[in-house]
């Protein structure tokens, strides 16, 4: 089996319930300098015993180094998996909170359901969608057929002036022919 079918397969028996758990051990990971079992139950506001359970199974899966009464430590896979689920969390809370100026609350929740459902390349465009819309401003109703050649060809401020100055130009023309259209007299064409 190559290294990307163990990976696909790693991948593919991590629960949701594991990934929640793997990014609150990165997380507290990245503020404390030892993780315990009653910092992760209250983070993810369960019992303790449940926390034990879990921590069997992540240590099974090699994603954690974990002996009962110890700290723990994330394995170099279980720190790939928590910085995903951290990343994954922060673009989707990002989205909400900024562009669709969702509560900070509500995006968190929204969030961690969210970083489990989609797939990476679904991932990926939706980040460079995110990109896209903060770094090349709204042009027109045409604006998202761009998106694509963003995609492409990346960021290109000079692309971006481009098209805001023909929807500035098209948007001006159609103006001037509504005034011209109401100082006209009724009827007359």
């Amino acid at each position: 089996m190559s290294k990307n079918e163990t990976n696909n397969t790693c991948q593919r028996s991590i629960t949701p319930t594991m990934e929640d758990y793997l990014e609150a051990i990165y997380n507290l990971g990245n503020e404390k300098r030892v993780v315990r079992v009653k910092d992760i139950a209250k983070r993810l506001e369960v019992k303790m015993p449940t926390v034990t359970n879990m921590l069997k199974v992540l240590s099974k899966n090699g994603l954690i180094d974990y002996e009962k009464y110890e700290y723990l430590e994330l394995t170099s896979k279980g720190i790939d998996v928590g910085r995903e689920i951290h990343r994954r969390h922060q673009v989707f809370r990002n989205f909400l909170t900024d562009i669709l100026k969702v509560s900070s609350e509500k995006a968190n929740k929204e969030a961690c359901k969210m970083e489990h459902a989609v797939s990476p390349s679904t991932m990926d465009r939706f980040i460079e969608f995110m990109e896209f819309t903060q770094s090349c401003p709204r042009a027109g109703s045409t604006w998202l057929d761009y998106f694509d050649e963003f995609r492409l060809n990346g960021k290109k401020p000079d692309k971006c002036l481009n098209r805001m100055k023909e929807f500035k130009n098209k948007f001006e023309e159609s103006m001037q022919i509504a005034k011209e259209s109401e100082a006209k007299p009724n009827g007359a064409q």
